[in-house]
């Protein structure tokens, strides 16, 4: 796979979780990654850099998950928003994608994840 002008932004409160991740993008495809930690700066990193896909963690300091989603989703409704979360309930997954994420994908996170996650996208990127 190939992104190479493709921006991804990954927000988590813990920068291990960060840079587990960065380094499974970075292993499968070319692209740019920007990293926040918490959901005040996801916001204002999505509306600097305008990222082409979000992973984001749902518990968070200053702002969590749902409320990164739906300052996002206010103002950019095609925003494409990945929840990567250790906290799986059913409500939290409804919640994230009734606000408008459109996925969810369970922590510990492997590479077969997301590298389905980057596939799915970059074939929508194709048509």
């Amino acid at each position: 796979m190939n992104f190479e002008d493709a921006k991804i932004l990954i927000c988590d409160d813990s920068i291990l979780a960060r840079k587990q991740l960065s380094t499974m993008i970075s292993s499968l495809v070319e692209c740019t990654i920007f990293e926040a930690a918490n959901g005040q700066e996801c916001i204002d990193m999505y509306q600097q850099h305008l990222p082409d896909i979000v992973f984001l963690d749902i518990v968070m300091p200053i702002k969590d998950g749902h409320s990164a989603i739906a300052e996002i989703m206010e103002k950019h409704p095609d925003a494409d928003i990945v929840i990567v979360s250790s906290v799986g309930t059913q409500a939290q997954l409804r919640q994230a994608i009734q606000l408008g994420a459109k996925d969810f994908i369970q922590k510990p996170l492997n590479t077969l994840q997301i590298e389905s996650i980057l596939k799915t996208r970059f074939e929508r990127r194709m048509k």
